[in-house]
């Protein structure tokens, strides 16, 4: 492990506290304009559980008029009742944005993939880094806002979904992680993904606000539209 990702980790909780955590349970509201041009504009807040060392993410109350289950894994998703008979399923289900555009609109099943993966990255960053697979290397500082950060490039094994197999995130003085930078091909998109309000929660720290803008050449469009927003609430860890 390199020393930065150490220092990382130790400053989100460290690895010994994390080995001990079995799930994490959260409340979240989520927008966006490119969630908009998908046909889902968000602005309600489902509940969520991920697992926090296997990539399984359980939504609920993502569909207003229904209790039903909308359930991720990187190999199948499904929507489920509460008697677990499934309303809809998707093996294979990251095959299913091949072809897709900016505005193209999604299904149910799209955007099941999408929160469970997307949620389930963020909830367990930057722990994650330090299993099996994952490759670490750091990049030259970046200065932004009248701070240096320090940028650790992360690839990706192909077993875990995620937005890309290779991206760049920043972390502070404090080693709190500031800003994520891809390319997803799932929303079509070259992002900066910013991270604000860190919050302690039973010795595990949390950004619990994120909000994703365009990146270009020039740098991120931070002035301009906002593509995805995360914020919590009711933050909760499970431990063994």
């Amino acid at each position: 492990m390199s020393d930065l990702l150490q220092a990382v980790i130790d400053a989100h909780g460290t690895a010994k506290r994390w080995q001990e955590v079995d799930a994490i349970d959260v409340t979240f509201n989520f927008w966006g304009n490119l969630l908009d041009l998908k046909g889902f504009p968000g602005h309600f807040r489902p509940s969520v559980s991920v697992a926090a060392h296997t990539p399984r993410t359980t939504i609920q109350h993502l569909d207003r008029d229904s209790e039903n289950r909308w359930i991720f894994t990187p190999d199948r998703v499904w929507i489920e009742r509460p008697d677990g008979s499934v309303v809809a399923e998707r093996d294979d289900p990251r095959s299913a944005f091949a072809g897709h555009v900016r505005d193209t609109p999604w299904d149910q099943l799209h955007l099941t993939y999408f929160l469970g993966y997307a949620v389930w990255n963020y909830l367990t960053i930057p722990f994650l880094f330090a299993e099996p697979g994952f490759a670490t290397r750091e990049l030259e500082p970046h200065t932004e806002n009248g701070e240096t950060w320090r940028r650790l490039e992360v690839t990706y094994p192909d077993h875990i979904a995620a937005h890309t197999k290779v991206q760049t995130f920043y972390f502070g003085e404090d080693f709190m992680l500031r800003r994520m930078d891809y390319i997803t091909d799932v929303l079509g998109g070259v992002a900066a993904h910013y991270t604000y309000d860190m919050k302690t929660v039973d010795g595990i720290t949390f950004p619990h606000f994120r909000r994703v803008v365009r990146r270009t050449p020039d740098g991120p469009l931070v002035s301009g539209p906002t593509s995805f927003a995360l914020d919590y609430t009711d933050l909760q860890v499970r431990y063994r």
